[in-house]
């Protein structure tokens, strides 16, 4: 046990030196933080394009969102996230844009404006602020503002993954193939 415990230490220890060497100076973990989001966004951003509009409503069985809802979801949630660590209340609830987007314009139209209100939060961010306490949304109780925001990360990235799926079911090569 106490091996293991060394053993972890020391590898965090040189990961660290790692990640310092090769992050900006003044704020690696910031830069590192937004390097991720921009590749979630990066993915979203293109599949809310690259998907046809007649395909919005497609789902793979009955009971799973279809390809608009889950990016509809992604709205909301980046909303409830981002407003965590921007430590502000969320200007909309988690299922706002499932019930009132229908539309590919009004769905892409909500993506893009949350994704540019976190992109407004991330870039208020520091190293320094990233490690401050926020209360987290979903009663998960406080973290860090990074783990706020690296949560919506893999959330994005979680959804990514379905949409990649229904790219497949449709013969369609996914954004992130593509490139």
């Amino acid at each position: 046990m106490k091996r293991t415990i060394v053993t972890m230490t020391v590898a965090a220890a040189i990961l660290s030196v790692g990640v310092l060497a090769q992050a900006p100076a003044a704020n690696p973990l910031t830069g590192s933080v937004r390097k991720t989001w921009e590749g979630a966004k990066l993915n979203i951003v293109e599949s809310a394009q690259q998907m046809p509009e007649a395909n919005y409503g497609f789902k793979p069985i009955a009971t799973v969102r279809s390809f608009g809802e889950i990016l509809a979801h992604t709205a909301g949630s980046n909303y409830v996230f981002c407003s965590a660590a921007k430590g502000e209340k969320s200007p909309h609830a988690e299922g706002d844009f499932e019930k009132t987007a229908t539309t590919r314009a009004e769905i892409m139209k909500a993506v893009n404006d949350s994704l540019a209100y976190c992109d407004g939060v991330i870039n208020s961010m520091n190293d320094k602020k990233l490690a401050e306490s926020v209360d987290m949304p979903f009663n998960m109780g406080k973290a860090t503002r990074a783990e706020a925001i690296i949560d919506n990360v893999g959330h994005l990235n979680e959804h990514y993954g379905n949409l990649v799926t229904y790219f497949r079911l449709k013969g369609m090569v996914p954004p992130s193939s593509k490139r």
